[in-house]
């Protein structure tokens, strides 16, 4: 693709990743909740922190179900977006039905920077599998949304039995594709901006992160996954309350080691059934992208909100959380 290291080390410097990771009920009647004894210790109601494989990870349980459901986790954007923005505007449609996870990935939201700089996919995946037998549960259903599709992907091929069903939301698959889905709206939008990519990205391809400079560029990523203006304001300000940022230290290791050239491969490991949720106007992953891993997965279906962007949890709250709710409840995907 003709992607150059600057490229990478000059997003991040400008706060520009190339993903970001977002109330009532969904109609869904809620479970009666578990007594407390019922659940192992890591699985009771409210935040926790647990050290595992070197570094402090900070998550916390809410909402209800059965006491032998799978809990959901959550694994956020960014990287590096923390669990926040999620929990504060998705979960309370989620917790009248589901027993709700949300782990703040190493380095990100209130978990620690690990001090030797300990980052890679191949760890976060530990992450996840250390912070299961935490839990206390011998599966777990997980929604992996932007990066955290990621995560999600590479957890369940490597741990399939552990996996009872999944969510894809706005989900990384193939960044290659990805970048091309980017590469292409340039050439449909801004010629000028287009032509920059191209030469920058040489050798015939395009690096979408050279189409603008400074401020202009984190424009084009946010026009990218917010269809609606007011959706970003609302993102933005769940996910500075309290004063969490994301520092960008996880996104530029990952984006170091090679993130821009990252594809899943392990498709046939995945034989969990699989909700692949896309927004027809997430121009930052693109649709073709999110089609074909839904192709190509063995029990897998692809839901597209007309209209919607890389947050469909905001763009469309109610849809979002029957969706959910229903496929977690043992629905089919379709």
């Amino acid at each position: 693709m003709g992607f150059r290291h600057r490229s990478v080390r000059r997003a991040c410097a400008a706060g520009v990743s190339l993903l970001l990771l977002g109330c009532g009920t969904a109609g869904v009647p809620a479970s009666a909740p578990a007594p407390a004894d019922a659940l192992p210790a890591g699985l009771r109601e409210g935040p926790h922190d647990v050290v595992v494989n070197g570094v402090r990870l900070w998550y916390r349980v809410a909402g209800t179900a059965p006491v032998d459901a799978p809990p959901v986790v959550f694994l956020h954007g960014g990287p590096g977006q923390g669990s926040q923005s999620f929990a504060a505007l998705a979960g309370p449609r989620l917790e009248p039905s589901l027993r709700m996870v949300y782990m703040d990935q190493r380095g990100s939201g209130r978990s620690e920077r690990p001090w030797d700089g300990a980052y890679s996919i191949p760890l976060l995946v530990e992450d996840v599998e250390a912070l299961r037998r935490e839990l206390g549960v011998p599966r777990i259903g997980i929604i992996g949304q932007s990066f955290g599709g990621v995560l999600a992907l590479e957890y369940a091929a490597k741990y399939p039995q552990h996996v009872s069903r999944m969510v894809i939301a706005a989900g990384l698959s193939d960044t290659p594709a990805s970048l091309r889905a980017q590469c292409e709206l340039l050439a449909r939008t801004d010629t000028a901006a287009h032509a920059r990519a191209v030469a920058a990205g040489g050798d015939g391809g395009c690096d979408p992160f050279q189409a603008y400079d400074g401020p202009a560029q984190g424009e084009f990523v946010a026009r990218n996954m917010f269809p609606d203006a007011t959706v970003r304001a609302r993102l933005e300000a769940a996910d500075t309350a309290g004063g969490l940022r994301n520092t960008g230290e996880l996104g530029g290791a990952i984006f170091s080691q090679g993130l821009l050239s990252w594809r899943f491969s392990a498709h046939d490991r995945l034989t969990m059934p699989v909700l692949v949720i896309a927004g027809e106007r997430d121009h930052q992953i693109g649709l073709e992208p999110q089609r074909d891993l839904a192709r190509r997965l063995p029990d897998a279906a692809l839901r597209v909100y007309e209209g919607g962007g890389h947050f469909m949890y905001l763009d469309a709250p109610e849809r979002f959380a029957r969706d959910i709710t229903a496929f977690f409840a043992g629905d089919p995907p379709r």
